[in-house]
């Protein structure tokens, strides 16, 4: 981190932040204060509440060391949940690394509607971190789940943000392309699935097009393959009544919709995000009788 001429001899964590900020909003990065701010607590080795109420103490030389590179990295665009090792999400911290993809606040929509319900039995699609089938399961400590991804890597993070989470003997993480190694029968079944068509990667924030992995962002031209991959396989995991929840574009929920209600599946609604957009789809197996 270069030194700010302003900050004279002020060798204070304000100081630090404050040429921390300046540093990413010359670099054009979008939220430089609140990326700042995160770098410096990680750097500090305070958390994000901590800092404010240490401002005014000295940055020691390994924690600007630390700062300085954490800087450097994320002027290359490398994500702040890579940089700092890991993204809060429903309340509880996940590990992430380039082999997932960085968990987003929209994805805690689908969270909150599968939590809506009782369930015992969870199946997440394509887990990554294993952010969703953890917090669901840190929420009902009477159920069990399995996810299931098709990165070795992948699952190593989600193994170890199981074991960081103590729910180890309630989540299984198997090695699976969608359906094609593993057996059960579910009774909630969750994914957020590859939706971002081929033609649109381009337009992809760097630190998303570098950083993240492309199989987990994109399945195909039209950004609804891995869809009709899970509605085609779906049937024989799905209980009796079960429902589906699935991730997906702001476009997307009428096809991706569409798609469920022909492999016999029931619409049951559409949940918006923050911002209005459609973003979770959620149907349900016809009961039995």
């Amino acid at each position: 981190m270069s030194k700010d001429p302003e900050r004279n001899d002020d060798n204070s964590i304000g100081a630090a932040l404050k040429a921390a900020t300046q540093e990413l909003v010359r670099a054009q990065i979008a939220d430089a204060a609140g990326d700042a701010r995160r770098l410096v607590a990680f750097a500090m080795e305070l958390s994000a509440a901590a800092l404010s109420a240490n401002l005014g103490d000295r940055v020691t030389p390994a924690g600007l060391e630390a700062l300085d590179a954490a800087i450097r990295a994320r002027i290359e665009r490398r994500p702040v949940s890579h940089i700092v090792g890991g993204r809060e999400f429903w309340g509880h911290r996940f590990k992430v690394t380039p082999a997932v993809l960085d968990p987003r606040p929209e994805t805690e929509i689908l969270v909150e509607a599968a939590l809506s319900q009782p369930f015992s039995r969870v199946l997440d699609l394509g887990t990554g971190s294993g952010c969703i089938l953890l917090s669901l399961l840190a929420d009902r400590p009477q159920a069990s789940g399995v996810g299931v991804d098709a990165s070795p890597d992948a699952l190593e993070v989600a193994l170890e943000n199981a074991a960081g989470l103590d729910l180890e003997g309630r989540a299984d993480f198997l090695l699976s392309d969608w359906f094609s190694a593993f057996d059960g029968v579910f009774d909630l079944i969750v994914a957020n699935p590859p939706y971002i068509a081929l033609e649109e990667m381009a337009t992809l924030q760097p630190e998303v097009l570098k950083w993240e992995p492309m199989a987990a962002l994109c399945a195909g031209p039209s950004g609804l393959e891995a869809y009709e991959t899970i509605a085609e396989g779906i049937g024989p995991y799905l209980a009796p009544g079960g429902r589906v929840l699935l991730e997906v574009g702001p476009t997307q929920a009428d096809a991706v919709s569409a798609l469920f209600a022909k492999a016999g599946l029931v619409a049951q609604t559409i949940h918006p995000d923050l911002d209005g957009r459609a973003r979770v789809v959620e149907m349900r197996a016809p009961k039995k009788g």
